[in-house]
């Protein structure tokens, strides 16, 4: 979001948009487990009377308004669309139902060209039950909407009268109620909207919450609705931020103002993260500041065939606001590199460039370290990395790209390490098959990573994680194939090791806050003017990164 209140969602720009959206986007949004958002939502109906009914009516309605917001802008009436719920039988269902309702009642929906197919009626069982989705099953009818129970292997979703209209299926069918893969009824609709979107002219899928099929104990190869966009209740559900479940997602669109913010607060399990909220925690460089005082970052990086990742590390620390950057290469290696790195102190490595890091050197001690991109794994990096181990058991942040990270795979740290694996680097560190890091359990692996190795863990991939050995979990949303480029991680390294220097220089060193802050960098970086939608030198990151930057961190103080 910029300071006008203009959210970009992967493309699409949602104007107008609830002061609550802009106040949490700077802030963070909650993330829940959906274990979580269970307990919250039994909380607020046991102690704020906000009963079933109530949530339900709220959430369809803010759904509404978010969806209208995504694609009218103008709050001008989309009658050029027409809806179809597919509907299980909780309150997600319910939730949906809500949502046409008030889609019709606002005149952004025509009734007549409306259906409600749902997996199980309510007040079918024999019973006068009234719950949330019996009263809206009511409604909706009443409103002259078609609902039409499921008819397991006999229903025909795209069996309906053309209109001319674009068609919207809205993914009502299972919420956080679900604790296993779909099955029976459930699993014919999520089937059967798959198949559909992906034919010429298709449905756009918009699920409420979260896509059907998502949970805690998502696997890869679960099924699962592949939606369009999805429609985020806060706080959002943790588990469709999972490496493999997060395209199912498609856009995700923030729905807040239901629950009172102490309730998402109590309910957090992690939080999502934009640039806006990550950079508003690292101090600004103050009006006096001297290169020294903004960070000396010493780097190790390159190898014969690898000295790109060298400079680009090095690029990446000037963007971010180091101070000063020296970068040790090996002696073969320091005349390519040198010429490609204005402004970076380019050392070979040498007896003399190894006495120049020793702790006692005054201005000249790095107030972070860089270990490993395009570094290689030889004994004598090894022995190069365990003399830096005492440093950072002293104090001094000490960042592993790439090499690095393979190298210390044995080695536990004393809190003041980033490390910043890709998912292939964290599976050998760990051992574990990259399905199972990619899945949900992503987030138990990575918690217990970080506390076991005592450092922050910085897991790259089309969604980001942050993992603090005290707990702390932060995800940035990345979604954007321009990162998928050799040397994007290298500059995000430099990032980490530049924003760690100036935290230590002033006292504040928090491994989290700087990993959160540098991976929130290289995202906005990658969605910012002439770079998105191109393939690009990586080092182009680094330069749009800079202007980023300097306009978050370089400002007069108040």
């Amino acid at each position: 979001m910029d300071d006008k209140g203009i959210l970009v969602a992967h493309g699409k720009i949602h104007e107008g948009w609830l002061t609550v959206a802009w106040k949490r986007q700077v802030e963070s949004y909650a993330l829940a487990s959906t274990a979580g958002a269970k307990a919250l939502d039994a909380e607020a109906s046991a102690q704020w009377g906000l009963d079933p009914f109530a949530l339900v009516e709220s959430a369809g309605r803010t759904c509404a308004e978010a969806f209208i917001r995504s694609v009218s802008p103008c709050d001008c009436p989309c009658h050029d669309r027409e809806f179809t719920v597919l509907a299980g039988s909780g309150n997600n269902a319910a939730d949906a139902l809500v949502m046409l309702r008030a889609l019709i009642l606002g005149d952004h929906a025509d009734p007549g060209s409306c259906s409600v197919f749902i997996g199980r009626m309510p007040g079918s069982g024999g019973t006068a039950e009234r719950t949330p989705l019996l009263q809206v099953v009511l409604a909706v009818r009443k409103l002259g909407v078609s609902v039409k129970a499921w008819d397991e292997g006999k229903t025909d979703l795209a069996a309906r009268p053309l209109t001319g209209r674009r068609w919207v299926v809205i993914d009502g069918i299972t919420g956080t109620g679900l604790d296993g893969p779909l099955r029976g009824t459930a699993l014919e609709m999520a089937e059967a909207a798959n198949a559909l979107s992906q034919k010429p002219n298709g449905p756009t899928v918009v699920s409420i919450d979260m896509p059907s099929g998502s949970f805690d104990g998502w696997r890869s190869g679960m099924p699962i609705v592949a939606a369009n966009d999805t429609l985020a209740i806060e706080p959002q559900k943790l588990c469709i931020y999972a490496p493999s479940v997060r395209p199912n997602a498609g856009a995700i669109l923030p729905v807040v103002g239901i629950f009172p913010p102490e309730l998402t607060t109590k309910y957090r399990d992690a939080e999502l993260l934009s640039w806006k909220s990550a950079s508003v925690r690292i101090k600004p460089v103050p009006q006096t500041a001297h290169k020294y005082g903004r960070g000396l970052v010493e780097i190790r990086a390159g190898s014969p065939g690898a000295s790109g990742a060298a400079r680009l590390a090095a690029l990446g620390s000037q963007a971010a606001g180091a101070g000063i950057v020296r970068l040790i290469v090996d002696a073969s290696l320091y005349a390519i590199v040198a010429g490609a790195c204005s402004g970076v102190m380019v050392v070979p490595d040498d007896a003399t460039s190894s006495e120049a890091s020793k702790e006692g050197e005054g201005r000249f001690m790095p107030a972070a370290l860089l270990l490993g991109p395009g570094w290689g794994k030889g004994e004598d990096r090894m022995r190069l990395l365990e003399s830096y181990l005492p440093s950072e058991e002293k104090g001094i942040p000490l960042v592993l790209d790439a090499d690095a990270i393979a190298l210390a795979k044995g080695t536990a740290f004393h809190g003041n390490a980033i490390l910043t694996p890709h998912v292939g680097e964290f599976a050998f560190c760990t051992g574990l098959p990259k399905e199972e890091i990619l899945g949900t359990d992503i987030i138990r692996l990575l918690r217990g990573f970080a506390a076991e190795k005592k450092a922050t863990v910085l897991l790259k991939s089309h969604v980001m994680y942050v993992a603090s050995p005290d707990g702390r979990l932060g995800v940035i949303d990345g979604m954007n194939p321009v990162l998928a480029a050799g040397g994007s991680g290298d500059v995000l390294a430099g990032f980490c090791a530049a924003i760690a220097a100036r935290s230590a220089q002033e006292g504040v060193f928090d491994g989290y806050t700087c990993a959160c802050a540098a991976a929130s960098l290289l995202v906005q970086a990658a969605e910012s003017e002439g770079i998105a939608g191109n393939f690009i030198d990586p080092g182009e990151l680094a330069r749009a990164a800079a202007a980023i930057a300097g306009n978050a961190w370089i400002r007069r103080e108040q």
